[in-house]
C-alpha cells in the first residue's frame, strides 16, 4: 500500500512546486517589464546602466576615503602625519563618539546618491552604499556587537515611508554580521531639517532629540555600539545619538556613514 500511495504523493509535491514557481514569476513580471520599459539609469548622469545605479564614469569620480586619515574622526589627511597624529577638528572639539569612518567625501556624485536614496525612494542604491560602508567601517565593525541606524522622528518616517539609515543598516548587518538594532534608539522630539543651520544652531537643534527606548536599556549596557547614518556633516545629530546611547550605559559609541563633509584646506 504504501509502494501505491507515494506515486500520487510525489506528484503532487511537483504540483505544489511548479505552483510556487509560476508565482514566483508572476510575482515578478511587473518589475521586468518595467525594466524592459525603463532600463536603469545612472543616478548622477542619467546614462543607462546595468547593476546598481550607478555608471562606471561616476563610480570614477567618487572619492573614496582611504588612509591615512585621522584616527579619531576619520578625516582624510593631504600627507602621512605619522602614526596617531589626530586632526585639528579631534584636538579642538572631540566629541561623544569615539571614532568616525566613512566611505566617501561629500562630493557632487555622493550628494546625488544620498537624495535619491533619501528623498527618491532609490532604495535600489543602498546595496552597493552599505557594501562600501562595510569595507570603510571594517575595523570598527570587528569590535562592534551592534548596528544602531539614526532614527527618523514618526511624523517624518510616516511621509518617506522608510528610514535611509535603516535601510544601510541592514546591508551592512548581512555584510558583517553584526546585528542592527533599529528599535534601540527613538527620536523623540521633532527637528527642523539642519540644512542651512550653522555648526552651533545644528547642534541646539538636535539636543535632547535622541533618547533610548526604556525597555531597551538592557539592551544598550555595556555594548559596543556602531551608528550608522548617510551624511555626517556637523556630527551634531551623531553626537547628539551618542550621547543617548552613554547615558544608557553604553561601553562605546563609532559612527559610521556613507559621505562627509572635507573641508578644503
Amino acid at each position: 500500500m504504501d509502494a501505491e500511495a507515494s506515486p500520487p504523493r510525489s506528484i503532487s509535491s511537483h504540483l505544489r512546486g511548479a505552483l510556487q514557481a509560476c508565482r514566483s514569476v508572476m510575482a515578478h513580471l511587473p518589475r521586468l517589464a518595467l525594466d524592459v520599459a525603463l532600463p536603469t539609469l545612472c543616478v548622477s548622469c542619467r546614462e543607462p546602466v546595468d547593476g546598481e545605479g550607478v555608471c562606471a564614469a561616476c563610480w570614477a569620480r567618487l572619492s573614496f576615503i582611504e588612509r591615512p586619515y585621522c584616527p579619531r574622526l576619520g578625516i582624510p589627511f593631504v600627507y602621512d602625519p605619522g602614526p596617531d597624529m589626530l586632526s585639528m577638528e579631534a584636538i579642538a572639539s572631540p566629541p561623544a563618539y569615539q571614532r568616525a569612518r566613512a566611505a566617501v567625501r561629500y562630493d557632487d556624485v555622493a550628494r546625488t546618491l544620498v537624495h535619491a536614496l533619501k528623498y527618491q525612494d532609490r532604495t535600489d542604491l543602498a546595496p552597493a552604499m552599505g557594501r562600501w560602508m562595510a569595507r570603510a567601517g571594517g575595523e570598527l565593525l570587528a569590535e562592534a556587537d551592534m548596528l544602531v541606524p539614526v532614527p527618523l522622528h514618526w511624523r517624518r518616517a510616516w511621509r518617506r515611508r522608510y528610514n535611509q539609515s535603516g535601510a544601510l543598516a541592514r546591508i551592512i548587518e548581512r555584510q558583517s554580521g553584526v546585528k542592527a538594532k533599529a528599535e534601540v534608539l527613538r527620536r523623540v522630539r521633532a527637528t527642523e531639517q539642519q540644512i542651512g543651520l550653522s555648526r552651533a544652531q545644528r547642534a541646539t537643534n538636535v539636543q535632547g532629540a535622541f533618547q533610548v527606548s526604556p525597555d531597551r536599556q538592557a539592551d544598550v549596557q555595556g555594548r559596543r555600539i556602531v551608528l550608522i547614518d548617510d551624511v555626517l556633516t556637523s556630527g551634531a545629530t551623531l553626537d547628539a545619538c551618542a550621547r543617548a546611547l552613554l547615558r544608557a550605559k553604553a561601553a562605546q559609541v563609532d559612527v559610521l556613514v556613507f559621505a562627509r563633509v572635507v573641508e578644503s584646506r
